[in-house]
């Protein structure tokens, strides 16, 4: 009686002419959305043929590095295998959640980011921004042209935007993008803001701006941001007084809501803060000579619910980035010199300065080489990213201290950082004289054990 459920325990598999003998408290620890969990499943499960074993017909040697990380809930993946090959078969066992929890930390922990991956585009030129999408991937824009990768780093269907300057892009979803350009001169119904599918390139929605009779109009759009209700937000610059922040639905491509603002018509960051509902709206030098950041609900009538402004600030210190951090109700911001600043999200009054210096390379430099020197800040959690030349500096709040920092991993190659971004778990950093980034993750603790519930 005893070797009869012993027996009954016992699952063996074929994949690909190879015999695996198995568990199923082992196979139970894929989950029960996997193949190798449904196999077991009593709410489904396919006939057990006459020999005894189930027949898989993929590559042996990766499922048996997925089987021994169910069996050990470790992954070590030899020297001599691939690694997307492994990330393709975890895909088809739907073992890529338990391959995550192995390889990386469940966030992103700046203080022991380890270098995952250097890579080099194909275009010509600087390329000008990075954003990440929420699942590890990211993207570049690089002129009219917008670089898709998948969370594996291959390159996915490249989108040119008919020779229309990008100003910035992002993430609605892990299978759409949205791109922001320039107005269109000789085409009026081309330039502004529109969707692509990352998959395809294939165009989803031109998003238009009407005015109040309904009339399509003419316009510029500079930053975006996206929300979890559904929506994307973009600045807007018009023909003629039609500055300021417009909404669409991102299903329907259909204008919601157009917040007129002469400022934040201009704005160069927007970031959507989901736990407090708010669009962070700032324009910053060098786009404005004075920094105007401001947190619209558009709950509200008005649009704008607090703001604040260096206008009337004496010194020589300009704004050129800011990020929110809602786990600290503090906006960020750095000026030129690398200084770092923190206002308060609940009143919005003043500047709270710190780590004041000037680096003496900035000193000499002219006007056009020092923008490329300029600080750009990303945050998670209570992390706050700021790069400097070449590095990215990592402080932790609510002191604010200098944690660590991480460099350029090619010396005197890439030139300085240009921009930063973080997602997905993931630092992408972006360099300024080739076409080239850098990707910086977390790998899992080794006292992190990985817990998989599963009801037979």
């Amino acid at each position: 009686m005893r070797r009869e459920e012993d027996d009954d325990h016992k699952v063996k598999l074929n994949v690909g002419g190879k015999q695996f003998v198995t568990s199923r408290t082992t196979l139970a620890r894929a989950g029960r959305e996997s193949m190798l969990g449904a196999m077991i499943s009593r709410d489904w499960a396919p006939e057990k043929p006459d020999s005894h074993e189930y027949f898989i017909d993929r590559n042996p040697a990766y499922f048996s590095l997925l089987l021994d990380l169910l069996r050990t809930r470790e992954l070590h993946i030899p020297p001599h295998m691939s690694e997307k090959a492994l990330y393709r078969e975890a895909i088809y066992y739907g073992l890529m959640d338990r391959v995550h929890m192995a390889k990386w930390a469940r966030s992103l922990d700046g203080n022991r980011m380890r270098h995952a991956a250097s890579i080099r585009g194909r275009a010509t030129g600087d390329a000008t921004a990075i954003r990440a999408a929420q699942d590890g991937g990211c993207c570049v824009a690089n002129g009219s042209m917008v670089h898709v990768y998948d969370w594996t780093m291959e390159e996915l269907h490249p989108l040119n935007l008919d020779y229309h300057l990008v100003n910035d892009v992002g993430f609605l979803d892990t299978q759409r993008l949205a791109v922001c350009t320039c107005a269109s001169v000789d085409k009026p119904s081309h330039g502004g803001m529109a969707s692509f599918n990352i998959r395809t390139g294939k165009l989803q929605h031109r998003f238009q701006v009407c005015n109040q009779g309904g009339q399509h109009k003419n316009f510029t759009a500079g930053a975006l941001a996206s929300s979890s209700h559904g929506h994307v937000y973009a600045s807007c610059r018009g023909l003629s007084a039609e500055y300021g922040v417009g909404v669409w639905d991102q299903a329907t491509g259909e204008q919601v809501d157009f917040v007129y603002n002469w400022p934040l018509g201009d704005a160069g960051k927007l970031q959507w803060l989901p736990e407090s509902n708010l669009l962070l709206a700032a324009t910053l030098y060098p786009r404005s000579d004075h920094a105007h950041i401001s947190l619209m609900d558009f709950r509200e009538k008005s649009g704008a619910v607090l703001s604040w402004t260096d206008c009337h600030l004496l010194d020589e210190k300009v704004v050129v980035d800011t990020v929110a951090m809602e786990d600290c109700r503090t906006v960020c911001v750095v000026n030129q010199y690398d200084n770092l600043g923190f206002l308060d999200m609940r009143s919005m009054n003043h500047v709270k300065w710190c780590h004041r210096n000037r680096p003496p390379e900035m000193v000499s430099q002219s006007l056009e080489e020092e923008e490329k020197w300029y600080s750009k800040l990303a945050a998670c959690g209570t992390q706050l990213f700021s790069t400097k030349n070449k590095s990215v500096h990592v402080f932790c709040a609510p002191h604010w201290v200098l944690t660590s920092q991480v460099e350029n991993r090619r010396g005197s190659c890439g030139g300085a950082i240009s921009d930063i971004a973080v997602g997905g778990n993931r630092l992408f950093v972006l360099f300024n004289e080739e076409d080239v980034f850098d990707v910086w993750e977390t790998p899992a603790s080794v006292n992190n054990t990985c817990v998989y519930e599963y009801d037979e």
